[in-house]
């Protein structure tokens, strides 16, 4: 049996259309946001300039380091490894194709939104703080999940006002989210991949 005839297995399947009716309302929030505004929610204030190649290449190899780094914390500590697990059963079995729209959707829409939008008026910690409670997870075993989110925000956050644009932390958000959001299903993901 191919895995297009396999049949669903229990998160994954059902996260994909939902999170892009999520990220769909999260985008457009900020869109509005900015258009109340009078401004572009890509641009940190004053910016008007993108360096296509530049950004998205840093915004890359920031995100293969952040990936890196949860690697090493997943293989070396329990409370890694732990993290990592749930997150994988949450998640479920994806494809590479699920991983990466997933991935895609959610970098935009989130960083459009918490560095175009709101890191304008709190600043970097502010939103950086903003950005780990938005991924605070009901489970207390998922704490450590929040406090990297945080560390993330922080990456993403210091690129938007180092380049002036959300480029470069969309390129991070985008590169650790489809690479870990498929490791996490590849190795803790239960059922068949969707």
């Amino acid at each position: 049996m191919d895995d297009e005839d396999e049949p669903e297995g229990e998160s994954g399947p059902a996260l994909v259309p939902l999170a892009g009716i999520f990220y769909a309302a999260i985008f457009g929030a900020a869109l509005l946001w900015g258009a109340i505004e009078g401004r572009a929610p890509v641009f940190a204030p004053g910016a008007r300039e993108v360096d296509w190649w530049g950004d998205a290449g840093i915004g890359v190899a920031a995100g293969l380091l952040l990936v890196g780094l949860s690697d090493l914390i997943t293989r070396l500590t329990s409370w890694g490894e732990r993290t990592a697990r749930i997150l994988g059963e949450m998640i479920g079995r994806l494809r590479v194709g699920d991983a990466l729209w997933l991935a895609l959707v959610s970098s935009i829409a989130e960083e459009v939104l918490f560095r175009g939008a709101i890191q304008p008026h709190l600043g970097l910690v502010g939103t950086s703080l903003l950005f780990g409670v938005a991924h605070l997870a009901p489970r207390r075993d998922l704490f450590p999940w929040t406090l990297m989110a945080i560390g993330a925000g922080f990456v993403m956050g210091g690129l938007f006002e180092w380049t002036g644009n959300v480029l470069a932390p969309i390129a991070t958000h985008f590169t650790v989210n489809a690479i870990n959001l498929y490791q996490l299903s590849k190795r803790f993901g239960s059922g068949p991949r969707r």
